[in-house]
């Protein structure tokens, strides 16, 4: 998966104007962007809180609950934009490269796709939400082309695009969560030595229930791998520990307020677990990848607000960390509140990359 793509499993043909909208665990994110002679301008954004298990690991449990917070995160952004793009995990896509005779156009590949793809895809076609993009010459065929197939089924395109229209909007784009990160890391490259050209580099994306990795090399995505760890189990643990519900220990994990031994006896804790979760997903690409190293790891996610955890991440793996920030050079439209907007700026990376998806003509 070496080129630049924009998979997405169901594509508009006017991407002009789009809501980028990330539903996670614990909330939706609505990010919404206009291109400016000089990069990108934030014009709306909100994030809106969703009820325990609406969401459980990406999958909507309660898809009229995640429509009703949709609906309040587009009243409150006070955007009058009406479509968006979605993004489903890569758990629940399969995704294969084939190679194709380069003549074919672009609907008798469709055509051709669609009589084999029973033979790269394990479900029956009615069941799956079906995209192709060619990635460009194969490298051991003269003549043919690398084609990456994506495959979702159904249901889990369907919740989405059900959420939405509760929410009052129309689903364009339903990208697949790594393609999209790949996407938003133009928002970021800055902060990364040669604008990640000639450079490996690992997006460790660390939310409240999932944390998964993303390794760019050359600005191109080339592995990716997501498992159940996240915000979550601090929070479960602050509650155990101090008899809070989740809701109360969510809030004072963000704005304090908790005992002294708090900082040594829980944070601590959790802080070298997330070191010991980094290091693995590492080694889970090393292990898969001719290449034993990277040059840089991004930390994006939720957790990237637990103070100290970069510095930690580089002390002990020894590789080069930096916090993503995809608002540091951008502009912010007056009615956003800014310092907020950059503040959740490493959790807002899939939003990016789906908001990024309305700025292209």
């Amino acid at each position: 998966m070496g080129a630049k793509h924009d998979m997405a499993l169901k594509i508009s043909s006017r991407n002009s104007g789009l809501l980028g909208l990330d539903i996670t665990a614990t909330s939706v994110k609505l990010l919404e962007l206009k291109p400016t002679k000089k990069g990108y301008k934030a014009v709306s954004y909100t994030v809106e809180p969703l009820p325990a298990n609406a969401v459980n690991e990406k999958n909507l449990q309660d898809v009229e609950a995640v429509g009703d917070a949709i609906r309040r995160a587009v009243k409150r952004s006070g955007t009058r934009t009406k479509t968006c793009a979605v993004a489903v995990p890569s758990a629940m896509v399969i995704t294969k490269v084939i190679q194709m005779s380069e003549d074919l156009k672009p609907h008798e590949m469709d055509a051709q796709i669609q009589l084999e793809a029973d033979q790269y895809i394990p479900y029956q076609l009615e069941e799956v939400n079906l995209d192709f993009h060619v990635m460009g010459p194969a490298e051991d065929a003269n003549g043919m082309v690398d084609v990456l197939l994506a495959a979702s089924r159904s249901e889990n395109v369907e919740d989405r695009t059900a959420a939405c229209e509760i929410g009052g909007l129309d689903v364009k784009i339903v990208d697949v969560e790594p393609y999209t990160m790949e996407g938003a890391f133009k928002l970021i490259k800055h902060q990364v030595p040669d604008e990640g050209e000639g450079q490996t580099v690992a997006i460790l994306d660390v939310g409240a229930s999932m944390t998964s990795l993303c390794v760019l090399r050359d600005q191109s995505l080339i592995y990716t791998r997501e498992q159940p760890f996240g915000g979550k189990q601090l929070t479960e643990e602050i509650m155990r520990r101090y008899g809070l519900s989740y809701e109360d220990a969510g809030r004072v994990k963000r704005v304090g307020g908790l005992p002294d031994n708090y900082e040594p006896e829980v944070l601590g804790p959790f802080r070298d677990l997330m070191v010991q979760q980094a290091n693995r997903f590492l080694q889970f690409f090393f292990s898969a990848d001719k290449n034993d190293y990277v040059d840089q790891i991004v930390l994006a996610g939720g957790c990237t607000g637990i103070p100290g955890v970069a510095e930690l991440i580089e002390q002990r793996i020894g590789t080069p960390t930096l916090i993503a920030d995809p608002f540091g050079e951008m502009a912010i439209s007056s009615d956003i509140p800014a310092q907020r907007l950059r503040d959740d700026g490493p959790a807002m990376m899939i939003a990016s990359g789906l908001a990024l998806r309305g700025t292209e003509q």
